[in-house]
């Protein structure tokens, strides 16, 4: 029995993971079936019963989240372009449907995101994908580094995660307009809160681009600092790593009283080494960082 819903999952789960590679292309209820193998005539309806959402549903926020991003992202594609690429034939029709969605049109939300109604608009969606996303982790995933200190630039964000959203847009304009590219420039979250705290004011994240040059603040709230050198339990994660949680409590509740280590008296942090929508989300891959004595 278990053997075979895992089956069934591994089934459903190729098909989302070809949905977010081929966001670009025809993805109708033929050749999704074909990918998870089962009879077009009934996998619109397992598709629903799996996920809580309908195939097109599925598919249409697929496309939103990415347009939503790029126009969040990058001045670099024209409104035009973004609704193509999220399968409208008329820029008109896809800033109706942001309009519904999210609140504000494609071009105010280029300028400024609101990002509560975002982040209610896709609330179906990622519970639809960590309906298969049970990540399960064991103690060979796990590695010990020795890494080198790494100066960083850093905005902090403190308070409600719900605004995160607006935090991370501003580190990004703030790195683009400073010149210091994901690319070249390596990306860090450091954690000095629980993800969830019994108060939403006391989350506590900083948002960190390491650099060895001057830091430009911009008008921003920029500050130095530094992430120090020393072993660490290092855990890569593949996929979906919007929600590093799960990795978090298998370093601390799994393998750390486990491997007979002693946590350093530094924050869990993780560097970010790929972003969507330059990867297909289940691409997107980070190192979770648990320092040790």
């Amino acid at each position: 029995m278990k053997a075979a819903l895992q089956t069934y999952h591994a089934r459903m789960q190729r098909v989302l993971d070809h949905i977010d590679r081929h966001l670009d292309d025809d993805l109708d209820l033929d050749a999704l079936s074909s990918i998870a193998a089962y009879s077009k005539y009934h996998f619109h309806r397992q598709f629903t019963a799996t996920f809580g959402l309908s195939v097109h549903r599925y598919v249409q926020l697929a496309r939103m989240k990415r347009a939503s991003y790029l126009l969040a992202s990058s001045d670099a594609q024209s409104i035009t372009d973004v609704a193509m690429e999220a399968g409208y034939d008329a820029p008109d029709a896809f800033a109706r449907a942001f309009r519904q969605r999210f609140k504000q049109s494609p071009s105010s939300f280029r300028k400024s995101p609101d990002w509560e109604p975002w982040l209610a608009a896709f609330g179906p969606l990622d519970d639809a994908r960590s309906k298969l996303m049970q990540t399960t982790f064991t103690p060979d995933d796990v590695t010990i580094r020795d890494v080198p200190t790494t100066r960083v630039a850093i905005i902090a964000h403190r308070g409600d995660p719900a605004t995160l959203g607006a935090t991370i847009q501003r580190f990004i304009c703030w790195r683009k307009v400073a010149g210091l590219h994901p690319s070249t420039s390596p990306t860090f979250n450091v954690w000095r809160s629980e993800r969830r705290p019994a108060s939403p004011a006391d989350y506590s994240v900083d948002l960190c681009v390491g650099t060895n040059g001057p830091i430009e603040t911009n008008g921003e709230q920029v500050t130095a600092g530094e992430i120090p050198g020393g072993r660490c339990a290092v855990l890569r994660v593949v996929g979906h790593t919007h929600n590093l949680e799960p990795a978090a409590l298998h370093l601390y509740r799994d393998w750390l009283p486990a491997s007979g280590e002693e946590a350093r008296d530094f924050p869990i942090y993780c560097q970010r080494l790929s972003f969507f929508p330059e990867v297909p989300e289940h691409e997107t891959a980070a190192d979770l960082f648990l320092p040790l004595k």
